[in-house]
């Protein structure tokens, strides 16, 4: 389940790609299946390991041709990326700033990694059902590694802004989530054995493998209402 449109940054096949923060690779899988040469980074090496042996999975079951695969995943640091400038011709950078303390400095890094004209999807947690969570549990957020912010929309494109970048557009993602989140934080964020958390866990793996046409069109109502995530597009200028 994409947070980010690849269509609204025009990816192309044969594009590079960085998918920075990657986690367990969800973006990184897209772009590969869309013919992109991707490099998925990632500070966590469970989640380097993961994403890599997915990937030779895909290769094996044919949903890759090996030939034609370029790959690479990579675990280093946000702050200081590997590759030299204009590297990538679009960057996706997914639930990452709101956990990183110097965050203008991780959006310099994109920037310069990104070629002029190229495409860059941030996406963050969005203030009101964020704000909902802190305030239920400290739990789900003070903990090692956790969010330390809460972004308003215009706080985070005028960073962005701030680094060269042109904000081209943003929406609303996951507006089924944000109750799950909700429910979570009030009973418990390490509490999954509780059964309407399970109800509503089996709902959202129901919604993500189907996809049924209720669960859509809900998602579709709820996004701009409350999705949980915001997405802001922008583009470096040639």
């Amino acid at each position: 389940m994409l947070t980010a449109k690849y269509e609204r940054m025009g990816l192309r096949a044969g594009d590079k790609v960085l998918d920075l923060g990657c986690g367990f690779g969800r973006h990184a899988f897209e772009a590969a299946r869309r013919g992109a040469s991707v490099v998925a980074l990632d500070a966590g090496r469970d989640e380097v390991e993961g994403v890599a042996a997915t990937f030779a999975a895909m290769v094996e079951a044919g949903e890759l041709a090996e030939g034609s695969l370029h790959a690479n995943v990579v675990q280093g640091d946000a702050l200081h990326l590997p590759f030299p400038d204009a590297t990538f011709d679009v960057v996706v950078c997914s639930e990452v700033l709101e956990h990183i303390p110097d965050d203008l400095a991780a959006m310099s890094e994109l920037t310069r990694v990104l070629r002029p004209g190229g495409t860059m999807a941030i996406t963050v947690p969005r203030f009101g059902p964020e704000l909902v969570n802190w305030a239920l549990s400290d739990e789900y957020h003070n903990v090692p590694g956790g969010h330390i912010r809460i972004y308003r929309r215009s706080v985070l494109e005028e960073r962005l802004s701030s680094t060269g970048m042109v904000v081209k557009g943003h929406h609303y993602a996951h507006g089924l989530h944000s109750p799950y989140w909700w429910l979570k934080c009030f009973v418990g964020t390490t509490n999954d054995e509780h059964r309407l958390v399970k109800a509503y866990h089996r709902l959202l793996v129901w919604d993500i493998m189907k996809k049924p046409a209720v669960t859509r069109y809900a998602e579709n109502a709820l996004s701009p209402l409350m999705g949980k995530s915001i997405i802001v597009y922008l583009e470096k200028p040639q």
